[in-house]
């Protein structure tokens, strides 16, 4: 007995509802990104691995893909470095490419590559799969779609308030009320541990920090220790741990916290300067948050850090988020280029507008109307029609075989498909066409013409 097929764990088959409910999405993000200026580019699946690796830390290189070399590719190994199993060591000789972590990196690559070509300040957007050797989870794959938007060549702090109104109205189109996002600045974090004298510890202070939520106050005390960062050092931080109010109020404490630190300083002031802005210019739908404690993507994030959390009442980790990283081309040799992101998470976007049932009937991209086959002659009478149909952009078809009514009427409704129109002799006769509403059940006799107003 053949082995059932299946497929990799954190892949998924998308049905054809589940596709059409996708581009819905995609196609209200492409939207908005070509409305706010940004243009479309593509890079490849894979790259070369040196481009990707040691981009991410030590982390994301171990959660990165990689491709074996084609042929015999364990020849040019010698025997030593093959017998001692140091996968690390053996990985260069035997593997060349990966396939991509992120949209970013590549993106680095693409702008240092075609330098020369680019118009800077250079708006792109790329909506693309990637690929993470990740533990599979709700919301969590190995094989996800990103819908990312850049902006390099620029320093300006009005793309930060760009990106902020990008989210909320994608978010407002969508229909998902009550998205929070939640910014912070890698110049702040670099103050709280300027002020405490740990600045050589930034890297683990914020790690800890950044798991508040999750871990709560002692634990975060507790990992802070871990790392060697003092008692009194956290003892002098320790107020931002209950940072409440609104973005004002935190704002002025942290004026009070970082009164010494003149990056901490600096950071207020980005942040200030986009909250004013969204104060002249309110959003629709979304809440701009201020998170001290947010420290993503400190690997290469230098300003504004962004990362977009689901309504409260959705359990989802992020569905978007961000950030400045004003030399990240640096990493393959063009130098001083500023830039900052933002990404999409079409996945956990698509679980959340399943799970408050936001999808609106039209995202189904269903066949609007099915004629009934009753014979050829029939067939070819409703397929004249069908054809005018689709030329006045209305999706419809024949059912392909003239089978029992009842199973072309059970298929119909399986299918979910708004009308059914019977076309026999007598309506062959009448030059007409009896057209059901599968809703309602009613059913009338329309000429060609007045069947596709109703239908339009």
């Amino acid at each position: 007995m053949a082995q059932k097929p299946s497929i990799p764990k954190g892949t998924r088959d998308f049905s054809p509802e589940e596709v059409s409910k996708r581009e819905y999405i995609v196609q209200t993000i492409k939207k908005q990104f070509q409305h706010f200026g940004f243009q479309p580019i593509e890079t490849p699946s894979f790259e070369n691995s040196d481009t990707l690796m040691g981009k991410y830390g030590e982390e994301g290189d171990r959660l990165i893909f990689k491709i074996l070399n084609s042929g015999d590719f364990l020849r040019k190994v010698k025997n030593d470095l093959y017998t001692e199993k140091d996968s690390l060591k053996l990985t260069p000789k035997i593997s060349e490419k990966a396939l991509r972590y992120d949209l970013t990196v590549p993106f680095a690559r693409y702008v240092v590559q075609h330098q020369n070509e680019i118009d800077f300040p250079f708006k792109r957007y790329q909506i693309q799969p990637v690929w993470r050797a990740d533990r599979p989870q709700k919301g969590r794959f190995r094989e996800f779609f990103q819908c990312d938007a850049d902006v390099v060549g620029s320093n300006s702090l009005w793309q930060e308030v760009e990106f902020v109104q990008l989210y909320d109205v994608v978010f407002t189109q969508l229909k998902l009320a009550g998205v929070s996002i939640k910014m912070n600045n890698r110049k702040i974090l670099s103050g709280f541990a300027e002020v405490i004298g740990e600045s050589d510890k930034l890297i683990d202070f914020t790690v800890a920090l950044d798991k508040l939520d999750k871990i709560g106050e002692e634990g975060v005390t507790k990992e802070m220790q871990e790392k060697g960062i003092s008692a009194e050092a956290i003892k002098t931080i320790r107020p931002i741990f209950s940072l409440g109010g609104n973005f004002s109020d935190k704002i002025a404490s942290l004026k009070e916290i970082l009164a010494s630190s003149e990056i901490g300083k600096k950071g207020i002031e980005e942040l200030e300067f986009v909250q004013k802005a969204i104060e002249k210019m309110p959003l629709q739908t979304a809440n701009l948050d201020l998170d001290v404690t947010l420290a993503r993507g400190l690997n290469y994030y230098t300003g504004a850090i962004f990362e977009v959390a689901a309504p409260p009442d959705v359990k989802m980790g992020s569905i978007g988020g961000g950030g400045r990283y004003d030399d990240l081309t640096g990493i393959f040799g063009l130098n001083n280029i500023s830039g900052i992101g933002i990404s999409f998470g079409l996945d956990r976007i698509y679980l959340v507008l399943e799970e408050l049932d936001l999808f609106p009937n039209s995202a189904k991209n269903n066949t609007k109307v099915i004629f009934i086959n009753f014979g050829q002659k029939e067939a070819l009478y409703a397929m004249q029609a069908v054809q005018k149909l689709r030329e006045n952009g209305i999706n419809a078809e024949l059912y392909p075989d003239s089978a029992k009514m009842k199973k072309q009427m059970n298929y119909a409704n399986k299918r979910d498909i708004a009308y059914v129109v019977l076309a026999g002799s007598k309506e062959m006769e009448n030059q007409e066409f009896t057209l059901k509403n599968m809703k309602t059940g009613k059913q009338d006799n329309f000429g060609f013409e007045k069947m596709l107003k109703v239908l339009q």
